[in-house]
């Protein structure tokens, strides 16, 4: 039984393996056969591979318009590597439109001085 179960998961292991597409070696076909990537998309990625292949996921991005962190993000997890390599970073964090309000200051509590006069505090 153990050895079917770890036979069984091998296959599945090799079989996950040649799914993968790496970006500097897969033909138009085999990049459109990745979820996301269409003709137009293949079309851009062949063109900059001419002229130099991909080091890593940031120089895809960078070169390849349409191709950003969110999209890298989601061919990798479709199969798609660059020099065996998925995409590890997280999509960049968007700025907030708007600034935190700043932290309401309050005054630190004065120590009563000897033989001074109580005053009622004012209101700022």
């Amino acid at each position: 039984m153990l050895k079917k179960l770890l036979a069984a998961l091998a296959m599945s292991y090799a079989a996950l393996s040649f799914a993968a597409v790496d970006v500097n070696t897969a033909s138009a076909a085999e990049l459109d056969s990745v979820k996301g990537i269409g003709p137009a998309m293949s079309t851009r990625i062949m063109d900059e591979r001419k002229k130099a292949p991909f080091k890593d996921w940031p120089d895809l991005i960078a070169r390849v318009k349409g191709v950003g962190g969110k999209n890298a993000a989601k061919f990798s997890t479709g199969g798609l590597t660059v020099n065996g390599s998925g995409y590890s970073g997280a999509p960049a964090a968007k700025a907030p439109s708007q600034p935190a309000p700043a932290a309401a200051k309050t005054a630190a509590p004065v120590a009563p001085v000897a033989g001074a006069k109580a005053t009622a505090p004012t209101k700022p």
